[in-house]
């Protein structure tokens, strides 16, 4: 078989002698570059994917800063971290910075997966790229959790207390796993420098995993609005310049937002408690994780058997990986799906609430309402499985991309 040939590139200029060597030009290009098509109707809420990988950048660098200056023992811990925020130039900023930016990640994350909810994003054929989605957010929470343990404050010890203690409800071996997580018989200074060890390492791993989310993702390109499937070259447009543009402006809204926080309410995201350096002997009156944990942290609490808790909470994630064989309808995009916008917008409400009741104390009213939110949590999925499978009603969908585009605009001038 005879070899292709391709021209090779003017190597008398620098990119061209190292295109040559090492094509990395084509590959961006390619990749997100001019020749890489795109749907020509994506809107503004396929930018939260690209937010996402830039709060990833921020969380990585702003640690790496971080780390330099940060003590991982028990009786200096939450020291150092006065330190940096009083002794080190712009300490306070690199510290203020990392915290929101953890907010801020997980708020554009929760945005990024309820758009693949609603647009039906994890339908086939990108089963895979969803599931690697959920994979990135369950290191996520791993990473933040044991980011929230290093201040060594209040809070953080008693929310690694409580967290790693879950695991005891394992029969059999959930004594030993206990004790390897803390490395002896209680929250001490070996599980701080395993949390550090591993808060340094797991963003690393997210990055390979957005690697491979990408890789995913430009197998069968991105999904769209109309969740149809692009049939000629005109529904595509090239994804610079036109999303490129469309993503920095993106950025300079988040980076508004971002700021905002960072310069004028920093500690309104987090807990007071964490103020108060970690004290084995006194118990905080109400022990809460941080905001983005709170409805997985109701579900926990709504249960009233620790085992089955943990394991309400574990399945309310899992459930998620198998969503493209609950949802069973053949329509991707909740825009011609009546009854599961419906069905969407009430787990969006229900998730929210789950997230108060996880703030309250565990009593009166509010531990009746986290057992309904609970149960219907886990009802939205039977409720899906039985709509889409073949019960629900759905709009017709238009013959291609470019059609509806056009016909949109259209539409809009007259």
């Amino acid at each position: 078989m005879k070899p292709t040939t391709s021209t090779p590139p003017d190597t008398s200029t620098v990119k061209g002698w190292i295109e040559y060597r090492l094509p990395i030009f084509s590959f961006i290009d390619n990749s997100l570059g001019s020749n890489y098509p795109a749907p020509r109707n994506l809107n503004y809420w396929w930018n939260f994917g690209s937010i996402a990988g830039i709060c990833l950048v921020i969380q990585i660098l702003t640690g790496l800063f971080l780390a330099m200056h940060y003590t991982p023992n028990v009786n200096m811990a939450f020291d150092s971290v006065e330190g940096i925020m009083r002794n080190v130039n712009y300490g306070w900023l690199l510290r203020y910075a990392h915290a929101v930016g953890a907010s801020m990640f997980f708020v554009v994350t929760y945005i990024h997966i309820c758009r693949g909810l609603y647009y039906g994003s994890y339908k086939a054929p990108r089963e895979i790229l969803w599931w690697f989605g959920l994979v990135i957010f369950l290191s996520m929470m791993a990473t933040a959790f044991m980011g929230y343990v290093l201040p060594w404050g209040q809070m953080s010890f008693w929310g690694a207390t409580v967290i790693t203690n879950l695991f005891s409800a394992i029969p059999g071996v959930g004594e030993f796993i206990v004790h390897w997580l803390w490395g002896g018989f209680s929250v001490d200074n070996p599980t701080l420098n395993r949390f550090y060890a591993l808060h340094f390492l797991l963003p690393f791993v997210i990055v390979g995993l957005v690697v491979m989310h990408i890789w995913a993702l430009h197998t069968h390109g991105s999904n769209n609005p109309l969740g149809i499937d692009v049939k000629t070259p005109q529904d595509t447009i090239p994804f610079h310049p036109y999303y490129t543009y469309k993503d920095f402006f993106g950025f300079g809204i988040f980076f508004m937002i971002f700021a905002w926080f960072v310069f004028f309410s920093p500690n309104s995201l987090g807990h007071p408690d964490n103020y108060i350096p970690a004290n084995p002997m006194v118990t905080p009156a109400h022990i809460v994780p941080e905001w983005y944990f709170l409805p997985f942290y109701a579900i926990l609490r709504s249960v009233p058997d620790k085992l089955l808790g943990v394991i309400a909470m574990f399945s309310a994630i899992i459930v998620m990986f198998f969503l493209p064989w609950i949802d069973r309808s053949k329509v991707r995009s909740g825009s011609f799906r009546p009854t599961y916008r419906i069905l969407f917008w009430l787990f969006v409400a229900n998730a929210c609430v789950l997230g108060y009741v996880g703030s309250q104390p565990p009593e009166g009213s509010m531990v009746m309402l986290g057992r309904v939110c609970t149960a219907y949590y886990f009802l939205h999925f039977v409720l899906l499985w039985f709509v889409s499978g073949g019960r629900e009603k759905t709009l017709p969908l238009p013959e291609s991309i470019s059609k509806a585009v056009l016909a949109k605009h259209a539409h809009a001038h007259h």
